[in-house]
């Protein structure tokens, strides 16, 4: 396994040495101690989420707050574009993002770690993403910043100029500036 630096230090892309032939591929999605050695992150990871999304669809941009959860972010099949907004005030970075597209074609993963909301916008017909946590999901925690907030300014990659389709939660989202940061 092998790291990619992003524009935002902490935020890794992690890639996989691949072994292909006649019949198909082999790789380890996940490592403890090649994380641990790249990443510099030790803690277990305690829960495993799995989404199935249509194109179009863009979910986030979600965190916790008193919980916080690190994540570990792969596509299993089809392409998202996934963003890390930094949320530590206290970062040389607060306030800015990162976007990178991974896939199940790539087999890049993206580490967010704690004190960053995450999102992602569907560029495939489906995907089914995949992401490790470094806490449980607890409801009470949960936050979401407006996909589309002024000052972020993400350059979501939206074709045509098209609606995404966002969930009912994620449009009551709130802006950046009256987020809860870390």
């Amino acid at each position: 396994m092998h790291i990619i630096d992003t524009e935002l230090s902490d935020v890794k892309i992690l890639t996989p040495d691949v072994f292909r032939d006649s019949r198909g591929f082999f790789f380890e999605r996940f490592n403890s101690k090649s994380f641990k050695k790249l990443v510099g992150y030790s803690d277990v990871f305690v829960q495993d989420n799995h989404s199935n999304s249509k194109m179009n669809v863009l979910r986030g941009l979600h965190y916790q707050i008193n919980n916080p959860q690190a994540k570990l972010v792969s596509v299993l099949n089809g392409e998202i574009f996934d963003v890390a907004v930094d949320l530590r005030k206290d970062s040389k970075t607060f306030g800015q993002w990162v976007g990178k597209f991974i896939s199940s074609e790539n087999k890049h993963q993206m580490w967010i770690p704690v004190g960053f909301a995450h999102g992602f916008y569907v560029t495939s017909k489906h995907a089914d993403v995949l992401y490790k946590t470094t806490d449980f999901y607890y409801p009470k925690d949960e936050r979401c910043i407006l996909w589309n907030d002024d000052f972020l300014s993400i350059d979501w990659p939206i074709s045509n100029n098209l609606q995404p389709l966002i969930s009912p939660k994620d449009l009551e989202g709130v802006s950046f500036h009256n987020a809860d940061h870390f």
